[in-house]
């Protein structure tokens, strides 16, 4: 589907998890992670300044986290803090490079809006829009699509920039979206999207 119209100058690319735990054989790796650096790469890119970047971070131990969040690390206790690798919370290594610390959303459940502090740090830089790619599309870049649509932001999702590791679910969600929120969310290649967004000199 084509853009409603064109991007403001002032949107912001969220990059969305895009870290080694998911990218290295772990219990939560993403195999289509790969695929989906270059039409993430091309995004940040064409607009740097505009990018910030999500980090899934994990609790100690399970016993640490709120609520049912101990029943999701009992099952995942590998991936708690003291018992993984700290480094496989970084960015992979072609995002890690070009990710500010300033523009580093650092998250502990699904949505970048769980920091209380997101939708200010937004908001200060001019964000009405909201690019999201990353991973996984039917998890915490769904819970950051939703959130954002609640606070009122234009979303636009970069279909090609996305991934799962249920590629089923995936293909469902974008779907999903498609047909049932169209009027709040719209769906576009990071082609289109570059196409769509002009740099600060050219607004």
């Amino acid at each position: 589907m084509p853009l409603a119209e064109p991007l403001p100058a002032s949107a912001v690319h969220v990059v969305v998890d895009m870290q080694r735990v998911f990218a290295e054989e772990t219990a939560w790796h993403t195999p289509g992670l790969d695929a989906i650096l270059p039409a993430i790469l091309r995004l940040v890119e064409h607009r740097p300044e505009r990018t910030f970047f999500a980090r899934f971070l994990v609790p100690a131990r399970a016993a640490d986290a709120p609520g049912r969040w101990q029943h999701y690390y009992e099952r995942w206790p590998e991936l708690t803090g003291e018992r993984m690798d700290e480094a496989l919370l970084d960015l992979v290594a072609p995002l890690a490079r070009l990710a500010a610390a300033g523009r580093i959303i650092d998250k502990t459940t699904y949505s970048i809006f769980t920091p209380t502090e997101t939708d200010g740090r937004l908001r200060a830089v001019g964000a009405d829009t909201l690019v999201f790619s990353g991973v996984e599309t039917d998890v915490c870049v769904l819970a950051s699509v939703i959130d954002a649509i609640e606070r009122g932001f234009r979303v636009v999702v970069a279909t090609d920039a996305l991934a799962s590791a249920a590629e089923a679910s995936h293909d469902r969600t974008l779907a999903h979206l498609a047909t049932r929120l169209p009027e709040q969310i719209e769906l576009a290649t990071s082609s289109e999207i570059v196409r769509s967004w002009p740099r600060k000199d050219e607004a």
